[in-house]
């Protein structure tokens, strides 16, 4: 049976934007198919090594509609599923989630050039630079605000679009070994999701690899 909607999206291992989307579309509910590019694709590696002036992927075909980008996709999908809980019920709950799913989408330019997300890779006693410290301790700081706030266990209590944007976050800090005390307890229960298991395995199966990315820290 052919599914409602297609999303494209590029490596399973090196795309936190691929991964953002597809999270984002399980939780939604929607029935779809993955359409995945071809690693050695000259504009996917372009788009992984943060070359390209903009995004080709995730990008979600649902009908007439197409929506790139795990913001415009989540918003569409709210509009499409608002009982699945996308973003939260409360106004002021929800005006602080579009916000930090906004500076997620927009900063932390240094964590993803110093941190590029390697779902395989292991870089024990790696040292984070100061630049990028800064973007870390800055994720921390809205991580802790939201649970002082909202009460857990998620972001904002259930699941939500911005433990989507974050989760490729949550996958950087196991690769390079980066400890948050009390944080860390979220970055395992994210990374334990049976929709990030399923990532992982599919990230496990690909043979290809961006050697630009698999350098030695």
């Amino acid at each position: 049976m052919t599914a409602r909607a297609t999303l494209t999206i590029s490596s399973r291992n090196y795309s936190s934007w691929s991964l953002r989307g597809w999270l984002i579309c399980k939780m939604s509910g929607l029935d779809f198919e993955v359409k995945q590019l071809p690693i050695d694709d000259p504009k996917t590696k372009a788009e992984l090594l943060l070359l390209s002036p903009s995004f080709l992927v995730p990008r979600l075909m649902d009908g007439d509609v197409v929506a790139w980008g795990p913001i415009a996709i989540g918003a569409y999908l709210h509009e499409e599923f608002p009982k699945a809980g996308l973003l939260p019920a409360d106004r002021v709950a929800r005006a602080h989630s579009r916000s930090i799913n906004g500076e997620m989408h927009s900063g932390f330019s240094n964590l993803r050039a110093a941190m590029p997300m390697n779902l395989k890779a292991k870089h024990a006693g790696w040292k984070i630079w100061s630049a990028a410290r800064d973007d870390v301790e800055r994720i921390a700081e809205i991580w802790t605000q939201c649970f002082e706030k909202f009460g857990g266990p998620y972001l904002f209590g259930e699941r939500s679009i911005s433990d989507a944007m974050y989760a490729p976050v949550c996958t950087r800090f196991r690769t390079y070994g980066i400890k948050l005390g009390q944080l860390d307890s979220y970055v395992e229960q994210v990374l334990a999701m049976p929709e990030m298991q399923e990532w992982y395995e599919g990230a496990m199966d690909e043979a290809d690899a961006v050697e630009e990315l698999e350098m030695e820290f």
